[in-house]
């Protein structure tokens, strides 16, 4: 069933430049998702898959920073999948996206081979109390295993193409364990939310079938100095351009 309009809020990114629906209460798009999409190092002309696209803010603030792009999601929720829909035609973006579950993919999709393919894979595994609304839960609590949303990436990709990934530190070494000898170039970009913190989520990136050697970068600081000390965002420069001003994060 689709959101009732009265259970949905419109939501800006990008400085106002990019606005889209969510969902009051369920799984609602915050950073992660532009942070993901600064990291695909796209070009005018590339093809691109995201893997439980949501309401599509990934696929949308990726849109806004690099032009003509072949855009397509799958999405496991149906709801969430018409929003993305919504979003995308209320923002002008064209984009294609599936209903389906990522370990069964319809033959449209299996069909095609992608430049890019990106993915906010739940941040828990499946243990645990799952979050009281099916939407939120669905989005945070790992259902289909980690090394599925990687097989499914990757076998999406052309020969060369990119996977892009942003999640918590902690699944790291599954993702490089399922990356092992079908990817290579790996480069992981730690996120720090300040100077000095552990990294508390990652973004990961591999090339199918290369053989470059494994690249761990400078964290990306996320905000400036110790503490949060006044209201408003106190982002870093660097995550300001970022996510305010859709500059792409930097891999070298």
């Amino acid at each position: 069933m689709p959101f009732a309009e009265a259970a949905l809020s419109c939501d800006s990114f990008l400085d106002g430049r990019l606005r889209i629906l969510q969902p009051v209460q369920g799984y609602r798009a915050a950073t992660d998702p532009v942070l993901l999409a600064a990291a695909v190092d796209a070009t005018p002309g590339d093809s691109v898959l995201e893997l439980g696209c949501g309401a599509g803010a990934a696929l949308l603030s990726l849109a806004l920073r690099v032009p003509e792009l072949a855009l397509a999601g799958v999405e496991r929720q149906a709801d969430y999948a018409e929003l993305a829909r919504r979003n995308a035609a209320a923002n002008g973006i064209a984009i294609t996206v599936w209903h389906s579950d990522l370990a069964a993919l319809p033959a449209e999709v299996r069909a095609q081979n992608f430049d890019h393919v990106l993915a906010n894979p739940p941040y828990y595994a499946a243990a645990g109390t799952p979050a009281r609304d099916p939407g939120r839960a669905a989005a945070l609590q790992e259902a289909t295993p980690l090394s599925v949303w990687i097989d499914a990436g990757l076998r999406r990709l052309r020969a060369g193409g990119w996977l892009t990934l942003i999640l918590r530190t902690d699944r790291l070494p599954a993702v490089l364990s399922a990356l092992d000898g079908r990817a290579g170039a790996v480069s992981v970009r730690p996120l720090a939310s300040r100077a000095g913190r552990d990294a508390g989520r990652v973004l990961i990136r591999a090339r199918k079938g290369a053989r470059a050697p494994f690249r761990l970068l400078a964290p990306l600081v996320l905000h400036s100095g110790p503490a949060h000390l006044r209201d408003g965002d106190d982002f870093s420069p660097e995550a300001r351009a970022i996510l305010r001003d859709a500059a792409p994060i930097r891999w070298e």
